[in-house]
């Protein structure tokens, strides 16, 4: 049997000498699949002493924090996911002191210091605002995870900086670390550990080791005795066992079902039968079936007999499931809700009766600008739910889009699509997965993508539909540093269709700028301004001939040259 991930949690926490406690704690282990898909986490919020209120702040934290974490998509990242949570409980708290008698007394609102923990397969997410604090404990010595967001004015007189519900915008740290079995991590408010020592805690945690609980309510003991005079909380984190770096329900998938035989026509499989193959590839067959039992037409894809012994491609062959069941677009195919027992290793879509774009362009190779920005824009509203998941298609390609024969474009094939949640448990390779002459120049320079990736490759889409080139012809893949991407000029449409308004070019050439960070943040700046012309290019300088096109340069300049040196011999005789 594979390895879980199994951690073992302590807590405690008092008001001590106080008439109240406003701190909160909290912790959560699901069960699979999110164990895998989320991890486990634990949370710790401490309200200041100046507010009658922030005993709420700090519940709410805490309680909502842990409860809407485990409610966000599985497809993104941890950071994603506890960022978003944070956030939505920062605005309410804010507005509560807002709309509260304490509008103008923030230090008496519903404000509150937060710090939490969450292990995910391999790695350690550490989240915090305020003055609680998130430690190693390593022997006898404790390392300090977190900085403080206290401002001390004098050695009597400080306050916050930064805690949940102080701003409008939070502002919170983040940073992510590898674990190890036996790791030992600490969270704790002031009222701790400014009254206990590394010695005591590693005592207490020697003595307790069985139980966890019994240790944090020693440590907390421990800092009564020695004149802790604030509310105390403290919880123990020591991690037991680290799961294999693979995804619960696809790892499963893969070692309880076995492959599929050789598929052909008039066959009956699985509850389908078979009608016919609609392409055969050295990575996987795809078949048209239909539902013996509701008449459905439906696609069959199975991994090809050559790829059958490859385990990183059954991986993303059954991802490319995963991600579809997660996905609700009408630009995007769709995975067929299959009740039925699966007894082998396949996957079923949607049957899309149309054309790939590559067969569309064939057949309409000078299409109209309207005509191209229809099916742009269609492809990039089924990018943008791609991007709302934290999910990058990175293959996107004309033969990975189809036109059905109502005229509605979808993508399909997500086999090499990168999902962040994912890949924080299933680290990727090195790998280009796209296809070169559609893939972005920094995935040849070996940096990390980003979202922007998809919309140079829609970039390229358009110029493609629209002149049956591409904007850098062959030479992007072959650029694999700095230097030499620097050396990539971008071709005008001018010089394939002048019908083509110049703002229209200069909207495909953003989009396609060999720099990410140059290109458009978001699909829907793109679209913009395909549709309308954006001022910037409209009141651009048209840039000189040698910018635009240096080979018609130098081409015009050595014609020039010969032209004179003729004019010069005639002369001469």
């Amino acid at each position: 049997m594979s390895k879980t991930l199994k951690v073992r949690i302590g807590q405690c926490t008092d008001k001590g000498l106080k008439k109240i406690n406003q701190d909160f704690v909290g912790a959560c282990t699901p069960n699979e699949p999110q164990l895998s898909s989320k991890g486990i986490a634990v949370a710790l919020a401490d309200g200041i002493s100046s507010s009658n209120v922030s005993q709420v702040a700090a519940e709410t934290a805490v309680s909502s924090f842990l409860g809407d974490y485990y409610c966000t998509s599985e497809a993104w990242s941890v950071k994603n996911s506890a960022h978003k949570v944070l956030q939505a409980t920062n605005s309410w708290l804010y507005s509560q002191t807002r709309n509260s008698p304490y509008r103008y007394e923030r230090d008496k609102g519903y404000i509150c210091t937060f710090c939490a923990l969450i292990i995910k397969s391999n790695t350690c997410h550490l989240f915090h605002s305020g003055d609680s604090r998130i430690y190693r404990l390593c022997g006898t010595a404790l390392e300090p995870l977190t900085e403080d967001h206290r401002h001390r004015a004098s050695p009597d007189s400080s306050y916050l900086t930064r805690a949940l519900g102080i701003q409008q915008a939070l502002e919170l740290d983040y940073q992510q670390l590898p674990v190890e079995e036996g790791d030992q991590f600490l969270l704790a408010t002031d009222g701790v550990y400014e009254f206990v020592s590394a010695e005591d805690i590693a005592h207490a945690w020697q003595t307790h080791g069985k139980d966890l609980n019994a240790a944090a309510r020693a440590i907390v003991d421990k800092a009564l005795a020695n004149g802790s005079d604030d509310n105390l909380s403290v919880q123990l984190v020591q991690v037991e066992q680290l799961p294999a770096q693979a995804v619960h329900e696809v790892q499963q998938q893969l070692h309880s079902l076995p492959l599929p035989p050789r598929l052909q026509a008039r066959m009956e499989f699985d509850g389908y039968k078979i009608v016919r193959d609609i392409y055969i590839s050295s990575r996987s067959h795809v078949f048209l079936a239909e539902d013996i039992k509701s008449r459905q037409q439906v696609v069959i894809k199975t991994p090809s007999v050559e790829a059958r012994g490859n385990q990183v491609y059954l991986e993303r062959f059954l991802m490319e499931d995963w991600i579809a069941r997660r996905l609700d677009n009408l630009h995007i195919l769709k995975a067929v809700d299959n009740s039925r027992k699966r007894h082998y290793l396949y996957l079923v879509t949607e049957y899309i009766d149309g054309q790939t774009l590559v067969q569309w362009m064939r057949d309409n190779p000078k299409p109209t600008l309207e005509k191209v920005r229809d099916i742009i824009e269609q492809i990039a509203r089924g990018l943008q739910a791609f991007h709302r998941q934290e999910m990058i298609h990175q293959d996107l390609r004309p033969n990975n889009v189809m036109i059905d024969s109502e005229g509605t474009v979808k993508i399909i094939d997500f086999g090499a699509t990168k999902v962040a949640g994912v890949a924080e448990v299933l680290p990727e390779g090195g790998d280009i997965q796209g296809t070169a002459q559609f893939t972005a120049p920094e995935y040849f320079a070996g940096e990390i993508p980003t979202s922007r990736a998809d919309i140079f490759s829609l970039g390229v889409i358009a110029y493609q539909m629209l002149s049956g080139h591409l904007p850098y012809g062959s030479a992007v893949s072959r650029a694999r540093s700095a230097r030499a991407q620097q050396k990539l000029h971008y071709r005008p449409l001018a010089m394939r269709r002048r019908d083509i308004p110049e703002w229209v070019d200069e909207a495909i050439a953003k989009a396609v700028h060999v720099k990410p960070l140059k290109r458009y943040a978001e699909l829907s700046e793109f679209m913009a301004d395909l549709r309308k012309p954006n001022r910037a290019f409209v009141n651009k300088a048209r840039p000189p001939l040698i910018e635009r096109n240096p080979v018609m340069f130098w081409q015009g300049v050595s014609l020039l040259l010969f032209a004179l040196l003729i004019w010069q011999q005639m002369n001469t005789l």
